[in-house]
């Protein structure tokens, strides 16, 4: 027994040693990569696109803390194309990850010009253009988009001029590579943005103050409703904004960790950072108060989204949400990246899914 034990072992052994020397050669690894590519490349998120339902697609869900999650980004598909509301760092990146087809998208909606809402737009306009986007990017958002999209524009001016010379203007013409601004002034009230592809887009007021003009967005296609708060604090413009929609897109701000990071902040020594948590609280909405907001409209389901501060475990996660259960018990989500709504166009369901 011992014996077949010991036999059994060496051979274990050698074909571990066998494994590991067969590793090694350059054949055996350019092969192994190859079957990993041919999957890699052929992987699509194309079914997204498909027109049958209304989709939601958390693209990053962090604020401007640092941490595992991309900046703020929700898309939403819809009429055999996808939206984008606000493009933070991170992104573009995983939208790239997670195969998403640049080429069928119908624009970027901009909320507001605070840095980690429009950080990646370059990217998005870049990584589209080198998918195949028929034309140019267009990116709505409030009066000052100009400015944003100029801005962008010169800083990748030179990249692009690059990558049409070493391309071919055939694969990457220069007139499709560029972006169109397109502003949208909705702070008398909702503001009809487009209507395309049996989708319509409506823009409407927040309360982001000192930033002003800010704005949210309400999606409907195929008898189905979606809305995306943007930055604010609790408005009732928003509340019926979001009024009878499916699913309600809401910044999430928890004030008392905010706090807790202040208080430790001053401890440290760190007068400035401190100085910055004691300012954010007064234009943003808290979890609790999210949750009233999608009471009140008479929403089906809320995702908390723009996490501030972004919790890192399900410790902080507790914290993070402390309240919300009592005042809507069901009908919410903490959103994370790749978080994946679909509203069947038809139908009441809400099918809640991971695309990551």
């Amino acid at each position: 027994m011992r014996r077949a034990v010991l036999g059994g072992v060496l051979v274990a052994l050698l074909l571990l040693g066998a494994a590991f020397l067969a590793l090694r050669s350059p054949a055996v690894q350019d092969r192994l990569i190859e079957r990993f590519a041919a999957r890699l490349v052929a992987r699509s998120a194309d079914a997204l696109l498909e027109e049958d339902a209304l989709r939601v697609l958390l693209c990053g869900t962090s604020s401007p803390f640092p941490g595992d999650r991309a900046g703020p980004c929700t898309a939403v598909f819809a009429g055999g194309s996808f939206w984008v509301v606000d493009v933070g760092q991170g992104s573009t990146n995983n939208l790239l990850l997670w195969r998403v087809p640049g080429r069928r998208i119908g624009g970027v909606l901009l909320t507001h010009f605070h840095s980690d809402h429009i950080g990646a737009l370059g990217e998005l306009d870049l990584q589209t253009w080198v998918d195949g986007r028929p034309g140019p990017l267009r990116v709505f958002g409030p009066p000052g988009v100009e400015r944003v999209v100029a801005g962008f524009e010169e800083a990748y001016a030179q990249d692009a001029a690059y990558r049409t010379a070493h391309h071919g203007a055939a694969l990457l013409p220069p007139d499709v590579g560029r972006m169109e601004a397109r502003p949208v002034d909705a702070s008398a009230g909702p503001t009809v943005v487009l209507e395309e592809g049996g989708l319509r887009i409506t823009a409407f007021p927040v309360d982001h103050r000192p930033v002003e003009p800010a704005q949210g967005y309400r999606f409907e296609y195929g008898g189905r409703s979606v809305v995306v708060s943007g930055d604010t604090v609790k408005d009732a413009r928003l509340v019926e904004a979001a009024r009878g929609a499916d699913v309600l897109v809401h910044e999430a701000q928890s004030n008392h960790l905010v706090a807790l990071l202040q208080r430790a902040a001053e401890d440290a020594g760190r007068s400035r950072v401190a100085k910055i948590f004691s300012d954010i609280p007064s234009y943003h909405t808290t979890p609790v108060e999210a949750a009233e907001i999608a009471n009140e409209a008479g929403v089906d389901l809320l995702v908390f989204t723009h996490l501030t501060p972004p919790p890192p475990n399900r410790l902080v996660e507790l914290a993070f949400l402390r309240g919300v259960a009592d005042v809507r018990p069901e009908g919410w989500v903490l959103g994370e990246d790749g978080l994946l709504v679909e509203l069947p166009t038809g139908s009441d369901a809400v099918e809640i899914r991971s695309i990551r």
